[in-house]
């Protein structure tokens, strides 16, 4: 029996938000581990400016040991 392909319907998904904003927090706090794992900065905008975030310094998450 073959397997149905799952449909999106993909206005609702946009005039919602939440998965599109879910999706997008999961990728930044994946991104902000990889960064602290590997050793790298980021980079973030505070108060009009760009500040250096060394990578003991990133945060990730509830136990923010990375």
């Amino acid at each position: 029996m073959p397997k149905r392909k799952r449909t999106v319907d993909i206005d609702k998904v946009f005039a919602e938000g939440t998965p599109i904003d879910e999706a997008l927090a999961r990728g930044v706090r994946e991104a902000m581990r990889f960064h602290k794992k590997i050793g790298n900065p980021i980079a973030v905008w505070r108060d009009g400016k760009v500040v250096i975030i060394p990578p003991e310094e990133i945060p990730c998450g509830e136990d923010d040991d990375g």
